[in-house]
Parts: structure tokens; sequence; C-alpha cells
């Protein structure tokens, strides 16, 4: 499918209020999930086309909304969330060595995690230079839209 296709999907999962939409068709198939409040025309257009770096937005525990699995953050910390729904992959291959690890200094733009959304692979990168303080999620795990990943100490 092409990216207008897609976007016509999602005008009509947002008319209709679907939460998710499934279809298959000469040229493939393709399967979309969003939270009831979140948009997803910025993820589609994100995982369109060949895999790229998708800068993750890091938030402060004050500003998230949705309860229960939100860690606690001291002071210098941020969340590194998913971009997208999708499965956890600590590592660019599975005989490969993790990006991060635990302690681990990231830079500004280095890449921590991948993934994998619509068998296409999408780097997390961290927006912000800082240790990694906590690894929130297990390699291979899905993950939702939102969720959060990792906890950086911001240098």
């Amino acid at each position: 499918m092409d990216l207008s296709e897609l976007r016509a999907l999602v005008a009509l999962m947002r008319k209709s209020g679907l939460v998710e939409l499934e279809i298959q068709d000469q040229k493939g198939r393709v399967r979309l999930v969003r939270s009831p409040s979140a948009s997803i025309a910025g993820e589609v257009s994100g995982r369109v086309g060949a895999a790229k770096p998708v800068p993750v937005q890091t938030l402060a525990a004050s500003t998230v909304d949705s309860p229960g699995q939100e860690p606690e953050l001291a002071a210098g910390q941020v969340l590194v969330r998913s971009p997208m729904v999708g499965t956890f992959y600590r590592a660019p291959s599975p005989d490969a060595a993790p990006f991060v690890e635990e302690g681990d200094l990231a830079h500004k733009g280095q890449a921590l995690c991948i993934i994998e959304a619509m068998k296409m692979m999408n780097e997390i990168v961290a927006e912000v230079a800082g240790k990694v303080a906590k690894i929130l999620c297990e390699n291979a795990q899905p993950v939702e839209y939102g969720q959060p990943l990792i906890v950086l100490e911001v240098q």
C-alpha cells in the first residue's frame, strides 16, 4: 500500500471511531492499531518507505496522562516512549550486542532500541544525551503506543 491509501485508512478509522483495522488485498496485508485517544497520522507517515531513525519525545512523569505502569522519575530523568505499536528489540539482530545497557552513556541521536512494526525495523534514538538509568522492557516484548521504554538521566 502506498502512503495515500494508508492515510485514507487512517481517516476512515478516525471517522468511524475504529481502534483496530486489518485489510488484505492483492498488494499485501496491513493492520493498523491505535489507542482511542491517540492520533496516528504521524505514526503512519513515519513507517512508510525505508526504515529510518524515529526521534521520540521525552516526557516528565508529571505530564503523563495514562495511569498505572508509569515509573517514578527522579529530578533530571526523562522517559523514552514508544512512538508506535510494535515489538521492542534491544539489539539490531539476535546475535548482536544490545544498543545500550543500564549505566551506559547515550549521546543525542544515538540508537537506543528498535521497534518492529509491520515488518519494518524502526530505530528509536535519544533526543537528549544522558545515562541509561533503567530499561523498562524485555527483548522481543510487544509494546503499545506511548509505552515507557527507557529511563534516561539527562547529562
